[in-house]
């Protein structure tokens, strides 16, 4: 189809995730190349695709557009997932920054040393349950509102839904004492799109195994070890 958007990055979740989920939830069909070797990755560089010599990187509406957070925010706006005026897009930068800071623990798990994982396992919980659901769970509770902006379906919805499912196959239960944010997971899951994505067979890729971890170090030329927060 023509003016497909085609997403260029590694087959598992990075920093590429939350642009798959985004489209998805848009209801956007995507292409996606895999980078398997370093001569993919150097040829992108040398026909000047990376601006800032980095992926991710999507191909949509003409652009070659680099930078996570200015694709999202493109899609975002593409859509209407971006509020509908200046209040209520400052709102949904700042949930989704909050998001972020959390996800932030999470994308470079898989790098670490086993004794390091359970470092961090233990960080993401601490600081998921103690910092960012209960933020999560005041803001749904107070507007009394089945979305976090304007009581309408959001970027800030999709980013939190996420985040809250990644953290979940860090520590099954880390919802038990946030009701609002169940009920929030049961209801944004539900939303067509979105469960059509939660399927198995769609492109939504897996927790990431050693075989991402391998192919990420080898392109990027990744020989360091990575430490936790």
């Amino acid at each position: 189809m023509a003016g497909k958007a085609k997403l260029y990055y590694f087959d598992g979740r990075g920093k590429m995730e939350s642009i798959r989920w985004l489209l998805a939830a848009a209801g956007v069909e995507f292409e996606e190349e895999f980078l398997e070797t370093r001569e993919q990755y150097e040829k992108l560089l040398q026909g000047g695709s990376l601006l800032f010599q980095q992926v991710p990187m999507v191909e949509l509406d003409g652009m070659k557009m680099v930078q996570t957070r200015a694709i999202l925010s493109y899609i975002a706006a593409k859509y209407n997932l971006y509020g509908k005026d200046l209040k209520e897009r400052a709102l949904i930068d700042m949930y989704v920054g909050g998001t972020d800071d959390l996800m932030g623990l999470i994308l470079m798990f898989p790098f670490l040393s086993t004794e390091d994982k359970e470092k961090q396992r233990a960080v993401i919980v601490q600081k998921a349950t103690s910092r960012y659901f209960p933020a999560y769970e005041k803001v749904l509770k107070d507007h009394g509102q089945d979305f976090l902006v304007g009581n309408n379906f959001s970027w800030a919805d999709i980013h939190l839904l996420e985040a809250i499912l990644m953290v979940e196959e860090k520590k099954s239960d880390v919802l038990s004492g946030f009701p609002q944010l169940q009920a929030f997971k049961a209801r944004i899951s539900s939303i067509p799109t979105i469960k059509n994505f939660l399927e198995p067979g769609s492109q939504r890729k897996p927790v990431p195994d050693d075989k991402y971890v391998e192919t990420v170090r080898r392109v990027l030329r990744m020989y360091y070890d990575v430490k936790a927060n």
